[in-house]
């Protein structure tokens, strides 16, 4: 019972995560700007999760260990956030959603290009699947999808490949909670010094601020503390696989509530870019033990 509980609870972070791309149009529409957004985003997460970590009296990271997560909050995640919400502005959040999880597949190559790891035939043909679900995407022709719209999307994966690598060299024994915590805390700062700079926007009406709080408790807060909850009963490579929901929630919600549609291709091409993730998730399945680094939607706090 207790794993089937985990598979749900899973299930829930994943439609929590997916979510994200609804509460952003909304906010959006309510006249706040992207710095601004995230500003408020991570400022709100990152005092309830380090609240959270008040109340378990857990240890902040400190040292090196500490440094190299505040930098991946406030380059890494910052870098990778401003070109994902930057890209809703020009595409539908469910094609957004799908191109970002072009990132395995990117992962695998630099995993093999950088640090010279085997690839098998499993994960080459994962690449292969993912980079031809990635073309298919990409299609400009229909679906409300623009040139800077696609090239945002595919700079936000390229960005989280980068953080999904090195949060795995950093974040060292300081658990995925703490890492998450400082990581949020920090992208936040770094949010806070663009909304100043640039002027803040924030939203001009009641929805728009509920879609503030929706993006950072639901599909910030609740959903990095189901994937951790998630990962203690059914493992990483389990909770891997499952996530794999987060783009298709996102689709789903776009079409029913933003009215946004994906054309039959971009359809094929996110289900290759989808089944090239499980391929990945599924080949790493006999050496799967270690956690994720700071637990969301995949190895960092939360893939948007």
């Amino acid at each position: 019972m207790s794993r089937t509980a985990g598979f749900l609870i899973v299930v829930l972070s994943g439609v929590c995560f997916g979510a994200l791309g609804l509460f952003a149009r909304l906010a959006y529409a309510a006249g706040t700007d992207v710095a601004t957004l995230l500003f408020l985003r991570f400022a709100l997460a990152g005092g309830v999760l380090a609240g959270v970590m008040a109340w378990r009296r857990q240890r902040w990271p400190r040292g090196g260990v500490l440094l190299g997560l505040v930098l991946l909050g406030a380059a890494g995640y910052f870098s990778q956030s401003a070109a994902y919400f930057s890209a809703l502005h020009h595409a539908p959040a469910g094609l957004v959603s799908l191109l970002l999880y072009s990132f395995p597949a990117l992962v695998a190559l630099v995993q093999r290009i950088v640090f010279r790891e085997h690839l098998g035939r499993v994960k080459w043909l994962a690449v292969v699947l993912s980079v031809g679900g990635t073309v298919l995407t990409a299609d400009l022709s229909q679906g409300g999808a623009t040139l800077p719209g696609v090239l945002l999307g595919l700079l936000a994966a390229l960005f989280y490949t980068v953080y999904v690598v090195a949060s795995a060299r950093v974040s060292g024994s300081a658990g995925p909670l703490a890492s998450s915590t400082v990581i949020l805390c920090s992208a936040g700062c770094a949010f806070g010094v663009a909304m100043l700079v640039r002027g803040p926007a924030f939203p001009a009406s009641v929805t728009g601020w509920a879609a503030v709080v929706g993006l950072a408790l639901v599909s910030t807060v609740a959903a990095v503390l189901l994937f951790f909850v998630g990962i203690q009963r059914i493992g990483p490579v389990n909770t891997s696989l499952v996530s794999n929901l987060e783009p298709l929630t996102a689709v789903v919600l776009s079409a029913i509530f933003l009215s946004e549609r994906l054309t039959p291709r971009q359809v094929l091409g996110g289900m290759l870019i989808l089944g090239a993730a499980v391929l990945l998730a599924r080949a790493d399945m006999p050496r799967a033990s270690p956690e994720p680094p700071a637990g969301g939607g995949a190895p960092g706090p939360v893939p948007g």
